[in-house]
């Protein structure tokens, strides 16, 4: 690792008091949260300028760390981009009389919209995004829905990374946007039948999709009928088409609980029709088929869902019959509803399969593959009335690739598998998975990723990824990006830890609320194992998360920190118990069942404090720590990864480094441009080579 020469910044202590529960705690660097931060996420130039000078700062000196490694950041990202293929298009679903899909230029940061004719012909272009990105420095398709006659194009677009998105809507003859345009929504559309309204979801001024309007063409958005409001704010709302496109269907709730809403697309100004009541703790989502409702949920204690179905007419929970019973261990991720088949996707052993049941005869076959580790999705489509399932399949070796399968024929066909254009041989690698035994006996999977002539003598660097919240499960799949950390002497892994649901809705479960720190346990029985099994040693690794899985990284630093050579948090939530505190963030009231809330319940309060990264630095050693924030992002605030580097150069005994990047034009997904996003990348990867102290020019071993 070189050595550090320039004197990293200190932020000024000024104290602010709280006391919860009888327990009073001190926050030195509340003041980095800025009291304007709503006025922030919509004009950044406002930030107070103590606070921007600060983060000016701190840019600086991560610069100044890691500038040695431009050279090898400039290599990297051209070791990426050259395995895209940049004039690269996704394969035509078909809708009536055209096929639509998406395209890029050569050289080209953003999508182009594009439709042909259904069997082939002149191509048409309705959004391009390298020209509407042209005069911002940041631009973020949201949603592109064309409207049921096929002349319209609704479409929006985030520019300025805090997920306010701007709705307009295109002429498909012209290539003209109308004069309408829709401000502070979250981006969604659903078209009604005449062609010339939509339903949308609008964000108040604490950014919260509360409430439903509907939108008639040529009237000012201050006219919009509002259909439907929610009054717990802890609660989102959503909207989208159902299976057989007659309804719109809202969808709200928490990370608990829902309940959905059926809007008639035919007759739009009648009133939203309430599906089931809303029970705490069931969780339910919808298709439609004539006259019955098909519903996942979790509903009768079936832990990992089940399907019923339910009369369209009194769809209510009492007339719920199952379908798809509760399979203990078979978690139902999903499912797809077509005109004569049910599609879900299920998860048994950490091993996705899709299966296909014929809604007449009742059979049912699936779809799986037999690799160690391997990602399955289905994609879905615009037809309801079909036999054909699109697919795609990819392994943390294997690229890509998109089938349409016959669900009545079986018959497979492949239709686009990924090109690398730099090259990629899958026998010249390995991926394969190993459990890690955890503290209270639990068995994690860990997908691993390697070259076939990387030594296992445990010699090797390795990155341990992980993310272990909300129920999301981290797929084995394939990325290009990370080849360049394995031809270089990588093992790539993934940890498949508690607080995700890669073994079942239980293994959530099992990793929230007072359960959280198996999260953390798991990622360090993980780390372990992988030692134990010669894949690497300790301080040869480099952890990695985003989000809640920076939160995770924050926390690992301070229960195992002596394991890693370094720590990337990419937009970490590490400020847990001030976040969860405060009513006015955008996400707190959605979160609290997820964490707990602190204010309420004096249980929640401890859990959290308990392993809050920042109320749980300590004065010990840590590993060198990058962690890397955006300006506006409105779901991990900037000030997040600021106090808790602050705190950590403050309070820590020796090791480090510790860096923060913080992105003062954009928000929670980083850069938007496809290209500009490798820059990011590269930053990561040249601080997880230097750490290991790999981190010459030089390309690939």
């Amino acid at each position: 690792m070189n050595d550090i020469t320039t004197k990293a910044p200190l932020a000024d202590r000024r104290p602010q008091s709280f006391t919860l529960h009888g327990t009073t705690l001190t926050d030195d660097y509340a003041w980095l949260k800025a009291d304007n931060w709503q006025e922030v996420l919509h004009d950044p130039t406002v930030l107070p300028a103590d606070i921007r000078a600060y983060l000016d700062a701190e840019n600086a000196y991560t610069e100044s760390v890691l500038g040695g490694t431009n050279s090898l950041q400039r290599h990297l990202v051209g070791e990426m981009r050259g395995r895209i293929k940049e004039d690269d298009s996704s394969v035509p679903s078909k809708d009536g009389p055209f096929a639509y899909f998406r395209k890029y230029r050569e050289g080209g940061q953003h999508a182009i919209f594009v439709r042909t004719p259904r069997d082939g012909g002149k191509e048409e272009t309705i959004l391009d995004g390298d020209a509407l990105a042209k005069d911002t420095d940041y631009f973020n398709f949201g949603d592109a829905s064309h409207c049921w006659d096929h002349t319209l194009e609704a479409w929006s677009a985030d520019t300025r990374g805090s997920e306010y998105f701007t709705i307009r809507v295109r002429d498909w003859a012209t290539g003209q946007d109308l004069p309408d345009v829709l401000e502070q929504t979250d981006g969604g559309v659903v078209w009604c039948k005449d062609s010339r309204s939509f339903f949308y979801v609008k964000l108040d001024d604490n950014h919260r999709p509360m409430q439903v309007f509907l939108h008639r063409l040529g009237t000012q958005q201050a006219d919009d009928k509002l259909v439907y409001e929610e009054k717990d704010s802890g609660w989102f709302t959503h909207i989208h088409e159902s299976a057989s496109g007659r309804f719109g269907v809202i969808a709200g709730g928490d990370h608990e609980t829902s309940e959905q809403w059926l809007l008639d697309l035919a007759n739009p100004d009648t009133p939203p029709r309430l599906v089931a009541a809303r029970e705490e703790g069931v969780q339910y989502s919808l298709g439609d088929r004539g006259d019955e409702l098909f519903i996942l949920t979790n509903a009768d204690d079936a832990i990992d869902f089940k399907i019923v179905t339910a009369p369209l007419q009194s769809p209510s929970r009492e007339n719920w019959r199952d379908l798809i019973a509760y399979r203990p261990g078979v978690y139902l991720i999903d499912f797809e509803l077509y005109a004569r088949h049910l599609v879900w996707l299920e998860r048994a052993n950490a091993l996705p399969s899709i299966v296909i049941r014929d809604l007449t005869s009742g059979n049912e076959h699936s779809i799986a593959f037999d690799e160690a580790a391997y990602s399955l999705d289905t994609h879905g489509g615009y037809e309801f009335d079909t036999t054909n399932l699109r697919f795609s399949y990819s392994s943390m070796t294997t690229p890509s690739e998109v089938y349409d399968y016959d669900m009545v024929s079986r018959e497979r066909v492949l239709r686009k598998r990924q090109d690398v254009p730099s090259g990629h041989n899958p026998a010249d690698y390995v991926t394969t998975r190993i459990m890690a035994t955890a503290q209270d006996g639990a068995q994690v999977p860990v997908s691993l990723l390697h070259r076939r002539d990387t030594a296992l003598d445990g010699s090797a660097p390795l990155l341990l990824y992980g993310y272990g919240s909300y129920g999301l499960s981290i797929p084995a799949s394939f990325s290009t990006n990370r080849l360049s950390l394995v031809d270089r002497g990588f093992v790539y892994a993934i940890a498949h830890i508690r607080g995700g649901s890669d073994k079942g809705w239980g293994w959530y479960l099992d990793g929230k609320r007072e359960k959280k720190p198996n999260t953390f346990d798991d990622f360090a029985a993980s780390a372990r194992a992988l030692i134990d099994a010669k894949y690497t040693s300790a301080k040869r690794i480099v952890g990695h998360g985003g989000s809640a899985g920076g939160m995770l990284m924050g926390a690992v630093a301070n229960r195992a920190g002596d394991l890693f050579a370094g720590i990337v948090a990419e937009v970490p939530f590490v400020d847990v118990l001030n976040t969860m505190r405060d009513d006015t963030l955008p996400l707190t009231p959605p979160e609290w069942p997820e964490w707990g809330n602190p204010v309420t319940s004096e249980a929640a309060f401890r859990s959290i404090l308990s392993y809050s990264p920042y109320e749980n630095v300590a004065a010990k050693n840590y590993p060198a720590i990058l962690a890397m924030g955006g300006l506006t992002d409105p779901r991990v605030t900037y000030w997040e990864p600021a106090k808790w580097v602050a705190r950590l150069r403050a309070t820590m005994q020796d090791g480090g480094p510790v860096l923060l990047r913080t992105n003062m034009g954009a928000g929670h997904g980083g850069a938007s441009g496809r290209f500009d996003r490798l820059d990011e990348v590269a930053v990561v990867y040249a601080f997880a080579l230097w750490a290991v102290g790999l981190a010459t020019d030089a390309g690939p071993a």
